[in-house]
């Protein structure tokens, strides 16, 4: 699913996460930044459970070079960041018009707060970035695997499986719907995801701290293990026969939305139980990734809902 959402199947990309899964770890992904680290990972607590962010705590860190040293801005981000329990703060600065604004959420957590012009933080993330005059240093969250998502959603919503969507505003846009709708979790491909952090955190508007993210090494895998669940495995292709709007999304569902320009690819597409079409009358015949997401979230929560 992407720019050309209601998504065309791509024949030949099918094992573009396979590569990666044979990369030997640590190995630098091409044209990925050096010196990095993964979004997610253990940070630094221990015990057992879920926190309120829904995700399993305790979980083995995973650091990958390709992944950043996390940072949030934006104003959403970071007050959803502050108010997650789960989420470390290592530093935190604020314009004086942004401390304000986060009076109330700081007054539940204090944190030290270094006091910065937006000129700082322009120096310091970019004269193009929105930072709204507020920037966190943070850990990773703890990761959840797919059990957990699977527990979650048999009663809950559905959960979303992007195959290899790489624009951060995409997902993080995928992130806030799946936030509204009230979804189960989201599932990445560990190497071919954007830092989940930044320009992904602003998009997501604190679904981040929301929305449990399980990272697997190969999507086709993580369907049959889904499938073997019990869990319905639906993927969106324009080119499928049946419409989604005719399609039972009640029980445990996972919703599958391909990568930006290619759609579904072809290994993806073939795992999926069942291939449906959001239908669209007018003169555009496509949705990007995210909008895809939302319409189908929608028709899922709908699909759920107490009957008359």
């Amino acid at each position: 699913m992407t720019d050309d959402t209601n998504g065309r199947t791509a024949p030949n990309a099918g094992d573009d996460a396979e590569e990666a899964e044979r990369r030997p770890r640590g190995a630098r992904r091409p044209g990925a930044p050096r010196g990095n680290r993964d979004r997610r990972g253990a940070p630094g607590k221990s015990g057992s459970g879920r926190g309120p962010s829904g995700r399993s705590r305790g979980s083995a860190p995973r650091r990958d070079s390709w992944q950043e040293d996390p940072v949030l801005f934006g104003h959403h981000a970071v007050a959803f960041a502050i108010a997650n329990a789960d989420r470390e703060i290592k530093s935190l600065a604020l314009t004086e018009n942004a401390e304000r604004k986060l009076a109330d959420t700081l007054s539940n957590r204090p944190i030290a707060v270094e006091r910065v012009t937006p000129r700082d933080l322009d120096r310091r993330l970019g004269a193009d970035t929105v930072h709204q005059g507020v920037m966190a240093e943070v850990e990773p969250l703890p990761e959840p695997d797919l059990d957990n998502l699977i527990a979650t959603a048999v009663d809950k919503g559905p959960i979303v499986l992007l195959d290899q969507v790489t624009d951060p505003q995409n997902v993080g846009a995928v992130l806030r719907s799946a936030a509204v709708f009230g979804a189960a979790g989201v599932v990445l491909t560990r190497r071919q995801s954007p830092p989940l952090h930044g320009v992904l955190a602003k998009a997501a508007s604190g679904a981040l701290e929301l929305v449990p993210i399980c990272l697997v090494p190969n999507l086709a895998r993580a369907l049959g293990d889904l499938q073997a669940a019990g869990v319905r495995c639906i993927g969106l292709a324009g080119d499928a026969e049946t419409a989604l709007h005719d399609v039972d999304l009640r029980g445990p569902t996972a919703l599958v939305l391909g990568a930006e320009g290619k759609g579904l690819r072809q290994s993806t597409a073939e795992a999926c139980d069942q291939l449906v079409r959001i239908s669209a009358p007018g003169p555009i015949a496509s949705l990007n990734v995210s909008n895809a997401a939302a319409v189908a979230l929608h028709f899922a929560s709908l699909s759920s809902a107490p009957r008359a």
